[in-house]
């Protein structure tokens, strides 16, 4: 939304804006349209909603258009060449990390889940390949021990969003040059599996800390308690050390767990079907007892 906005803002001639089509939300479960389409409607921009673009009918589309550039912001799918040859300047993305590195799907939860300290955007041309294409602009973002998934995307969504106008204009013009990435330093980001997200207690607190606020807000670490799952949505190394063992738990005010090394506070935790609650109020929504500890 900050890259739409800014490209409403600028002056370009925005042709359309293509999103995925509307889904089913809400208790009603009905369609509602993305951000992307509403904010384009307000505008007057065209909006495209195909279900697959590997349709030859919206292909055709695009080419009638005749777009100059094309702007990709986390539409999560790879772009055929057909489609990436129809625009004459190609298409730029703007990629939520410092590339080569996080290549792929969940660029800002692994670097949180990897403790990195600093990540940044890309603003590169996209190919065939994931996120192999050549990088024409990079902004370095500094990561905070406080940084969620959230709060940081948001930061790169906005810092991205400021770097992606005046780097099309200066490409368009050429005075913005595509640099090839180094193939030999890419690391990459997959999709997260559900597997992923389950909280180990046995490991180290701080990996347990950079699981925690790489998934929040979603999907979201968890853990289970006597089988019933429970989002782990924040947490802090605990003031005492109790010695507890890994997953035990000392029910009181603050909620304090054992792990494979510090002992962690759960600030915030969230049991299936419920809101969002202090560790305190899980404690006594479970009626934890001395001893007690989630499944490991």
């Amino acid at each position: 939304m900050p890259s739409l906005q800014a490209v409403l803002s600028s002056g370009l001639e925005l042709t359309a804006a293509v999103t995925n089509p509307d889904r089913p939300a809400g208790r009603g479960l009905r369609a509602r349209p993305s951000p992307v389409k509403a904010a384009a409607q307000v505008a007057g921009i065209k909006v495209l909603q195909p279900k697959s673009i590997k349709d030859p009918s919206f292909q055709g589309v695009m080419r009638a258009l005749s777009p100059e550039i094309c702007i990709v912001v986390a539409y999560g799918k790879i772009l055929p060449k057909v489609l990436l040859e129809a625009p004459e300047l190609g298409f730029v993305n703007v990629h939520f990390s410092l590339l080569p590195a996080y290549r792929g799907a969940a660029p800002v939860q692994r670097a949180l889940m990897d403790g990195a300290t600093e990540t940044g955007v890309s603003i590169m041309s996209l190919t065939e390949g994931m996120d192999e294409g050549p990088v024409l602009a990079i902004r370095t973002v500094t990561v905070t021990q406080e940084d969620t998934a959230g709060a940081l995307g948001d930061r790169l969504a906005a810092e991205g969003a400021d770097l992606l106008v005046p780097t099309v204009l200066g490409y368009a013009a050429g005075s913005v040059v595509a640099q090839p990435q180094d193939d030999k330093r890419a690391t990459y980001a997959p999709k997260i599996s559900d597997e992923e997200t389950r909280i180990e207690w046995s490991k180290p607190h701080r990996v347990i800390q950079n699981l925690v606020r790489g998934l929040e807000p979603a999907p979201g670490a968890w853990t289970t308690f006597r089988g019933r799952r429970i989002k782990i949505r924040r947490v802090a190394v605990a003031e005492t050390s109790p010695g507890l063992a890994p997953g035990e738990l000392l029910a009181g005010n603050p909620l304090i767990v054992g792990t494979g090394s510090d002992p962690l506070e759960v600030l915030t935790a969230q049991s299936e079907g419920k809101r969002a609650m202090s560790g305190a109020d899980l404690a006594r929504g479970l009626r934890l007892e001395q001893s007690d500890a989630f499944d490991n």
